[in-house]
Order: C-alpha cells, then structure tokens, then sequence
C-alpha cells in the first residue's frame, strides 16, 4: 500500500432520474490518503465532494471504480468483513441538527456504536460513554439529556464523540463546520487536530472553505463538476495553484492586508456551474475558463504529475 490507508480509482457515482436522465455526481475520480494525514476535499456546492464522501463509506454503492481500504475493495466487502470495515471507518456529518436521532438520549447515541459491535457493557459502557464526553470537551451529565438541548457546536461535538467510540482508523468529516458560527468553527477543527495526534487517526475532510482546509489538511484535492481537477500538497497549492479552476479559487480568498489585497488579481468567472445531467464536452471547466482552448472541448485531460506530488488535469500542461 506504500504508506496509504486509501485509494480511490476511477470511482462514478451516477444516480438514474426520471426520463432515462443520468446526474453524473463523481466520474471518474483517483486520489490516495496516506496514514494519518488529512486529505482536504474542496469545490463549490454541487461538486460531488460529498457524493465521493458517502460513496467510500457505502452510504451509496459505486457506479464503477474501486475504493481501497487498508489494500481491499470495500464494496466487494460482505458479512464479517463489511462490519469490521464499519468499524474502522466513521463519519461525522454536515448537519449536526439532523445526524443525531431526537428520540435517543446523547449517551445511547454515543454507545449505539458500542453495542452494535459488542464492544462495552454495563459498567464499562456508561464509563466509556462519559470518557468520550469528556473526550470532546462536554459533561459527563450531558449524557442523560436529549440532542436539542443542545447547541450546534455542542450536537457537533456529540457526532464527533459517536464516530469515535469504536475506536476507528479513518474519519471522513463531510463539511463538519459548514452549519456551525465562525467563532465555534475553530474550536471543532482544533478538537479535530487534538484527536489525529492523540489517535493517530486519518481524515477526508471535506468543506468548501478553502482557508480552513488549508489550515488543516497535509494535501488538498479539488472538484468541479464531478471531476478532480488538481491534487497538491496543502502548501504548494495555495503557493502555486496550477489548474485555472483553483487559482480562482484562492483569489476569492480574503487577505487581511489591504494593501496585499489591492494587489492582487481577483479572477472573477463567467456564466454558471453547469449541469451534472448534460455536462460539456472535454473539460468540464472549459464553459468558464478564462484561458480554454480549442482542444479542452475536444477531450477531457488526464490528471497528470507536472511537479513532484502535484497533479492537475488540464491542456495547458
């Protein structure tokens, strides 16, 4: 596996519409997670970044492609090998208002996954239920009450301490911060932090912000339309974003420099995402791309090394 605990090749997610339609949500997407980083999944809404997301984890079956786990196809996976998966890999989800089940104390939200797997009983149960509490900086007493008595950061950190009871080995935290105030946001992607280091653990973290992506993650990937676009270290890409796509990205980042901020270029595009139903020919960027040739309506680029572990699909390379 050279050091990955995930590789994504050629992964479709196509869902069927009504009329014989096909909404291409992910098509055709690679990209590898090295063990205990975090891999930054950025694009605009609609992408497909959470389709990829749910995808991995079988939330959704793949259309085609393969999605290794630890070197093994984890939709090919089935009984005590499919539950196992599960195990080591969780999910914490965007909304923390519709994730956690009203009816069900925190307490019994946090060890549904204990008792799924047998894990702790009794005694040891409530104990490990109150450690994860704490864990993730709530009360042990919280553990009695009910998901809307509390806050968002609050139901947020609930999700966390749920993902984490059966111990995974991978996280895909899908837009985690996204429905949560800036000022709780840094908390969560700190809490985030505190527990890779403590756990050794591995994320797909995905948002749109790409400030906060950078902040977090070893390596960013980029979509647009269902595709992956550019793939880099975290710090190389912001230094230099070769895929049209991603430089007007970064240029709608906000500096707090005024002076820095004036001058800069801010790369302003043109028209509307199109539709993942009837996508462009070739490059699916190519509608909105300042700098789109003749050839990028021709054929789709390959995603291609043009700097060492720095990948972008794109003629102009």
């Amino acid at each position: 596996m050279n050091g990955n605990i995930l590789e994504v090749r050629n992964l479709k997610k196509h869902f069927v519409l009504g009329g014989g339609a096909v909404l291409k949500a992910v098509d055709d997407v690679s990209f590898t997670i090295k063990r205990g980083e975090t891999f930054g999944l950025v694009g605009e809404s609609g992408c497909g970044k959470s389709t990829t997301g749910r995808t991995i984890i079988r939330l959704y079956d793949a259309t085609d492609g393969e999605v290794l786990f630890n070197g093994r196809n984890v939709h090919k996976l089935k009984g005590k090998d499919s539950k196992e998966f599960h195990k080591k890999m969780q999910m914490v989800f965007q909304d923390p208002y519709a994730s956690l089940n009203p009816r069900m104390t925190v307490g019994a939200i946090i060890a549904e996954g204990l008792d799924i797997h047998a894990i702790a009983v009794g005694k040891e149960r409530t104990e490990r239920v109150h450690e994860l509490l704490h864990t993730v900086g709530l009360n042990t007493e919280h553990a009695n009450r009910f998901p809307h008595e509390f806050s968002g950061g609050q139901r947020q950190r609930i999700g966390i301490a749920r993902a984490l009871a059966i111990e995974p080995e991978f996280i895909i935290a899908d837009e985690p911060i996204s429905a949560l105030d800036v000022s709780i946001q840094a908390q969560v992607v700190n809490l985030f932090e505190r527990l890779q280091r403590e756990r050794n653990l591995t994320y797909l973290f995905i948002a749109h912000d790409l400030a906060m992506v950078k902040y977090i993650s070893s390596r960013i990937g980029v979509m647009y339309l269902g595709k992956m676009v550019e793939t880099a270290p975290a710090s190389e890409l912001h230094r230099r974003p070769l895929h049209p796509y991603t430089q007007a990205l970064l240029s709608a980042i906000p500096i707090p420099d005024p002076k820095l901020s004036q001058r800069r270029e801010r790369i302003i595009l043109q028209g509307d995402v199109p539709s993942p139903i009837s996508p462009p020919s070739g490059c699916p960027f190519r509608t909105r791309c300042p700098q789109a040739m003749p050839v990028c309506a021709a054929s789709m680029p390959a995603l291609k090394e043009v700097e060492k572990d720095h990948f972008t699909a794109c003629h102009l390379y």
